[in-house]
Protein backbone atom coordinates (compact mmCIF):
# COMPACT_ATOMS: atom_id res chain seq x y z
CA UNK A 1 0.00 0.00 0.00
CA UNK A 2 1.46 3.23 0.66
CA UNK A 3 5.05 3.79 2.07
CA UNK A 4 5.03 7.06 3.82
CA UNK A 5 2.44 8.82 1.86
CA UNK A 6 0.70 12.02 3.33
CA UNK A 7 -1.89 12.26 4.84
CA UNK A 8 -4.24 15.10 4.80
CA UNK A 9 -7.42 13.69 5.11
CA UNK A 10 -9.23 11.41 7.34
CA UNK A 11 -10.03 8.45 5.09
CA UNK A 12 -13.17 6.82 7.43
CA UNK A 13 -14.65 9.94 8.26
CA UNK A 14 -14.90 10.86 4.18
CA UNK A 15 -16.22 7.79 3.33
CA UNK A 16 -18.32 7.77 6.16
CA UNK A 17 -20.31 10.98 4.79
CA UNK A 18 -21.30 8.34 1.49
CA UNK A 19 -21.90 5.87 3.35
CA UNK A 20 -24.75 7.84 5.26
CA UNK A 21 -25.61 9.22 2.13
CA UNK A 22 -26.12 6.09 0.23
CA UNK A 23 -28.31 5.04 3.71
CA UNK A 24 -30.25 7.51 3.60
CA UNK A 25 -31.42 6.68 -0.28
CA UNK A 26 -29.25 8.97 -1.70
CA UNK A 27 -27.54 7.32 -4.69
CA UNK A 28 -23.81 8.56 -4.71
CA UNK A 29 -22.94 6.29 -7.69
CA UNK A 30 -23.26 9.02 -10.36
CA UNK A 31 -19.70 8.99 -11.82
CA UNK A 32 -19.20 5.42 -11.75
CA UNK A 33 -22.34 5.59 -13.86
CA UNK A 34 -21.39 8.02 -16.57
CA UNK A 35 -18.01 6.09 -16.78
CA UNK A 36 -20.06 3.08 -17.35
CA UNK A 37 -21.89 4.43 -20.41
CA UNK A 38 -18.48 4.60 -22.50
CA UNK A 39 -17.68 0.29 -21.80
CA UNK A 40 -14.64 0.13 -20.41
CA UNK A 41 -12.53 -2.54 -19.88
CA UNK A 42 -9.75 -1.05 -17.59
CA UNK A 43 -10.50 2.42 -15.77
CA UNK A 44 -7.88 4.21 -13.85
CA UNK A 45 -9.51 5.79 -10.97
CA UNK A 46 -6.99 8.80 -10.45
CA UNK A 47 -7.47 10.75 -7.56
CA UNK A 48 -9.42 7.89 -6.25
CA UNK A 49 -9.59 8.77 -1.97
CA UNK A 50 -11.33 5.78 -0.49
CA UNK A 51 -12.24 4.46 -4.02
CA UNK A 52 -15.84 4.40 -3.94
CA UNK A 53 -16.02 5.17 -7.52
CA UNK A 54 -13.24 2.66 -8.80
CA UNK A 55 -15.21 0.03 -5.95
CA UNK A 56 -18.44 0.53 -7.87
CA UNK A 57 -17.07 0.18 -11.79
CA UNK A 58 -15.21 -3.24 -10.14
CA UNK A 59 -18.16 -4.39 -9.02
CA UNK A 60 -19.69 -4.60 -12.10
CA UNK A 61 -16.44 -6.15 -13.70
CA UNK A 62 -14.27 -3.44 -15.14
CA UNK A 63 -10.55 -3.53 -14.21
CA UNK A 64 -9.55 -0.55 -11.99
CA UNK A 65 -6.82 0.59 -10.19
CA UNK A 66 -6.81 3.26 -8.49
CA UNK A 67 -4.39 6.56 -7.54
CA UNK A 68 -3.73 8.99 -4.16
CA UNK A 69 -1.56 10.41 -2.61
CA UNK A 70 -3.39 10.46 0.92
CA UNK A 71 -2.46 7.28 2.76
CA UNK A 72 -5.72 7.71 5.17
CA UNK A 73 -8.13 7.43 1.84
CA UNK A 74 -6.15 3.94 0.10
CA UNK A 75 -6.20 2.43 3.88
CA UNK A 76 -10.15 2.80 3.60
CA UNK A 77 -9.91 1.90 -0.23
CA UNK A 78 -8.17 -1.10 0.45
CA UNK A 79 -9.87 -2.88 3.49
CA UNK A 80 -13.20 -2.33 1.19
CA UNK A 81 -11.35 -3.61 -2.10
CA UNK A 82 -8.29 -5.56 -1.53
CA UNK A 83 -8.89 -6.98 -5.02
CA UNK A 84 -7.66 -3.47 -6.57
CA UNK A 85 -4.88 -2.40 -7.11
CA UNK A 86 -4.32 0.73 -5.39
CA UNK A 87 -1.11 3.04 -5.85
CA UNK A 88 0.14 5.96 -3.76
CA UNK A 89 1.38 8.71 -5.96
CA UNK A 90 1.29 11.88 -7.05
CA UNK A 91 -0.79 12.03 -10.45
CA UNK A 92 2.01 15.24 -11.54
CA UNK A 93 5.08 12.82 -13.41
CA UNK A 94 2.22 10.02 -12.90
CA UNK A 95 3.94 6.61 -14.93
CA UNK A 96 2.10 3.48 -13.86
CA UNK A 97 3.68 1.85 -17.59
CA UNK A 98 0.12 1.22 -18.65
CA UNK A 99 -2.70 2.98 -20.33
CA UNK A 100 -6.31 2.57 -19.87
CA UNK A 101 -9.77 3.33 -21.71
CA UNK A 102 -10.93 5.44 -19.54
CA UNK A 103 -9.32 7.70 -16.75
CA UNK A 104 -11.61 9.37 -14.20
CA UNK A 105 -10.98 12.16 -12.06
CA UNK A 106 -14.17 12.70 -10.12
CA UNK A 107 -14.33 14.92 -6.95
CA UNK A 108 -12.73 18.06 -7.93
CA UNK A 109 -8.94 16.61 -7.93
CA UNK A 110 -7.40 19.43 -10.08
CA UNK A 111 -8.79 21.67 -7.69
CA UNK A 112 -6.52 19.54 -4.98
CA UNK A 113 -3.44 20.07 -6.69
CA UNK A 114 -0.62 22.53 -5.60
CA UNK A 115 -1.43 25.82 -7.53
CA UNK A 116 0.52 25.76 -10.83
CA UNK A 117 0.91 22.27 -11.54
CA UNK A 118 -2.59 21.70 -13.04
CA UNK A 119 -0.83 21.40 -16.91
CA UNK A 120 1.74 18.76 -15.11
CA UNK A 121 -1.28 16.77 -13.23
CA UNK A 122 -3.29 16.41 -16.87
CA UNK A 123 -0.37 15.84 -18.29
CA UNK A 124 0.44 12.81 -15.79
CA UNK A 125 -3.33 11.36 -16.03
CA UNK A 126 -3.69 12.05 -19.85
CA UNK A 127 -0.33 9.38 -20.67
CA UNK A 128 -2.64 6.40 -19.08
CA UNK A 129 -5.21 7.52 -21.41
CA UNK A 130 -5.20 4.44 -24.62
CA UNK A 131 -5.53 5.37 -28.24
CA UNK A 132 -9.26 6.63 -28.45
CA UNK A 133 -9.56 6.13 -25.10
CA UNK A 134 -11.05 9.20 -22.77
CA UNK A 135 -10.11 11.34 -19.76
CA UNK A 136 -13.59 12.50 -17.97
CA UNK A 137 -13.08 15.03 -15.56
CA UNK A 138 -15.83 17.13 -12.57
CA UNK A 139 -14.52 19.50 -10.85
CA UNK A 140 -16.05 22.89 -9.62
CA UNK A 141 -15.39 25.82 -11.41
CA UNK A 142 -15.17 29.02 -8.96
CA UNK A 143 -12.08 28.65 -7.22
CA UNK A 144 -9.91 29.85 -10.17
CA UNK A 145 -9.47 26.69 -12.68
CA UNK A 146 -11.81 27.16 -15.77
CA UNK A 147 -12.55 25.31 -18.38
CA UNK A 148 -10.64 26.93 -20.93
CA UNK A 149 -7.81 26.51 -18.62
CA UNK A 150 -8.11 22.63 -18.33
CA UNK A 151 -9.01 22.33 -22.24
CA UNK A 152 -5.62 23.97 -22.92
CA UNK A 153 -4.01 21.74 -20.81
CA UNK A 154 -5.62 18.83 -22.60
CA UNK A 155 -4.93 19.79 -25.35
CA UNK A 156 -1.43 20.23 -25.01
CA UNK A 157 -1.28 16.17 -24.03
CA UNK A 158 -2.67 15.32 -27.02
CA UNK A 159 -6.48 15.16 -25.93
CA UNK A 160 -9.48 16.67 -27.89
CA UNK A 161 -12.94 18.32 -26.13
CA UNK A 162 -15.45 16.09 -27.21
CA UNK A 163 -18.35 16.72 -24.06
CA UNK A 164 -18.86 18.52 -21.66
CA UNK A 165 -22.21 18.82 -18.87
CA UNK A 166 -23.16 20.19 -15.76
CA UNK A 167 -23.62 17.23 -13.91
CA UNK A 168 -22.70 13.69 -13.90
CA UNK A 169 -26.23 12.63 -14.78
CA UNK A 170 -25.68 14.91 -18.23
CA UNK A 171 -27.23 17.68 -17.80
CA UNK A 172 -26.51 20.52 -20.41
CA UNK A 173 -22.98 22.30 -19.68
CA UNK A 174 -24.75 26.06 -19.28
CA UNK A 175 -21.61 27.90 -18.20
CA UNK A 176 -22.29 27.44 -14.39
CA UNK A 177 -20.18 26.53 -11.67
CA UNK A 178 -19.47 22.99 -12.21
CA UNK A 179 -18.18 20.70 -15.36
CA UNK A 180 -18.13 17.54 -16.30
CA UNK A 181 -15.58 17.18 -19.56
CA UNK A 182 -15.12 14.26 -21.35
CA UNK A 183 -11.21 14.98 -23.69
CA UNK A 184 -10.57 11.64 -26.40
CA UNK A 185 -6.94 10.56 -27.33
CA UNK A 186 -5.92 10.28 -31.01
Amino acid sequence: MCDGGPVTWNGEDYQRRFDTLAESGQDVHGEAVFVLGYRPGSVLDAGCGTGRVGIELARHGVEVEGVDVDESMLAVAGERAPQVRWHCRDLVGLDLGRDFDVVVMAGNVPLFTPPGTQAQLVAGVAGHVAPGGVLIAGFSLDRGYTTADYDQHCAAAGLTATERYATWAKDPFDGGDYAVSVHRAG
